[in-house]
């Protein structure tokens, strides 16, 4: 009877050994995936601070073609998606939605035609400068990932529903682009799946943590904006929380809202006629860039890095022409995501709507002569928060941005009250919103109830 019991746990601990294999695999394999992505998002930043909103300097004719360049590439990229492409088109988030919420359309919508043709334009529409971030490519390429490994070794992690496995692997993507695991792992139960499940969670925070650390293998920063210390106490990061959060929940509820409505707009009308289109939505992009000096053009992520550097929001405090100044830009970083994202072009909105907030947080607290970044860290995530929807997972990343957990009592607060503020605004989450005109492109929202 001894012997077949140490037999039996010999077994199971072989079984749960294999079964960690598996998920570390997974996790590797997603990580990998991403590699070529975060090397895109590197080539995206030094053409980035080549312009002259970023060196202060003049423009000359190479940097007016790079801020320019939207104006060629977005009618190619419209095209391609009409066409040969079409595949391709769309953030990627839907897409895996669908694929979970539908198991059946996964074989189409994660084949490996789909996901390479959506990271060859989201690529192209990155070192055009288009202003897009990475998330919709990223949790697209995790979820692949895991439905091809599935497909090729049903076998292999056999416990795990594919669905509850293409979540994973959507969050490990997210691990995996943005270096950020706890990120990952809640994004899988706070927008994929809606509930927390036990059989799931400690191997999505496997899966997460394996992708990331591939991932970082390339020099990704362990923090995005470096180590953003702060020595305000707690009660005035609270007391900053509660104008800020409403502010950039409002900016961020805003930015979804006018990226819904702009989608079921254009949607048949770029497949209709994308050369047309895609040359006014270029001009658009590049004229925004030319007067901003570029500062609009990008994911967000060096315009936020620059605030950090002492380059605020306003460069003459005090001066009326300067806040102009800061209240266009912020709507150049509002209104040129919608354009490329409203289009199709594979892309998404976390590092589009953190740059919003913290351009309003840090702009606002330095026109009343407060700390900037104070401004700038509650700021990024009640306006991710509000665009999203999703405060548990903006807590994370922006305390995963900024290195700190003094900023903690303030982030949580902020992300919570523009959370709030941003479903008052948009009343459906926008990753589902745009999944479901996708599946019906002409519903209309102020015909839908809140989803959750």
């Amino acid at each position: 009877m001894s012997k077949n019991l140490r037999q039996l746990q010999r077994s199971q601990l072989s079984n749960q050994l294999l079964f960690l294999a598996g998920l570390l695999l997974l996790g590797l394999l997603v990580g990998l995936a991403c590699w070529p992505l975060n090397l895109v998002d590197h080539g995206q930043d030094t053409l980035l601070h080549q312009l002259p909103g970023f060196t202060g300097g003049q423009w000359t004719l190479r940097t007016l073609a790079v801020a320019l360049a939207p104006i060629g590439v977005m009618p190619l990229l419209l095209v391609l998606q009409a066409g040969g492409l079409a595949r391709g088109a769309g953030s990627g988030i839907p897409q895996t939605i669908e694929s979970i919420e539908n198991p059946d359309r996964a074989p189409l919508l994660m084949a490996p035609f789909a996901t390479v043709a959506r990271l060859a334009l989201w690529s192209a529409a990155s070192l055009a400068l288009m202003p897009l971030g990475r998330e919709g490519p990223v949790v697209q390429v995790g979820a692949a990932v895991a439905h091809a490994l599935r497909r090729r070794f049903p076998n292999l992690l056999a416990g795990i529903k594919p669905v509850s496995l293409m979540a994973i692997g959507a969050g490990a993507g997210l691990a995996g682009g943005f270096n950020s695991p706890l990120m990952g792992t809640i994004f899988v139960f706070e927008e994929l799946t809606g509930s927390f499940q036990p059989s799931v969670i400690w191997p999505a925070a496997v899966v997460c943590c394996a992708a990331a650390l591939v991932s970082n293998l390339d020099g990704i920063p362990m923090f995005t904006l470096g180590m953003v210390q702060t020595l305000k106490p707690e009660w005035q990061q609270l007391l900053w929380a509660l104008p800020l959060g409403v502010g950039g929940g409002l900016l961020g509820g805003l930015f979804s809202r006018f990226l819904w409505r702009c989608s079921a707009y254009l949607r048949k009308r770029v497949l209709s006629r994308p050369l047309q289109w895609g040359l006014g939505l270029g001009l658009a992009l590049g004229l925004v860039a030319l007067a901003s000096g570029g500062r609009s053009g990008g994911d967000g992520e060096a315009l936020m890095v620059q605030l950090l550097e002492g380059q605020g929001s306003l460069p003459v405090p005090g001066s009326p022409l300067s806040v102009i100044g800061w209240l266009l830009l912020l709507l150049g970083r509002i209104g040129s995501p919608v354009l490329a994202l409203a289009a199709g072009v594979p892309g998404g909105l976390i590092d589009p709507a953190f740059a919003i907030g913290a351009l309003f947080g840090s702009g606002t607290l330095e026109l009343l002569g407060a700390d900037s970044q104070l401004g700038l860290a509650l700021g990024m995530a009640s306006g991710l928060a509000g665009a999203t929807q999703l405060p548990l997972m903006t807590v994370l990343f922006a305390l995963r941005m900024a290195g700190d957990q003094q900023w903690l009592f303030g982030i949580l607060l902020s992300s919570v009250i523009g959370a709030a503020v941003g479903r008052r605004i948009q009343p459906e989450p926008i990753y589902h919103a745009l999944w479901e005109l996708g599946r019906s492109p002409d519903r209309q929202v102020d015909q839908r109830a809140p989803r959750r």
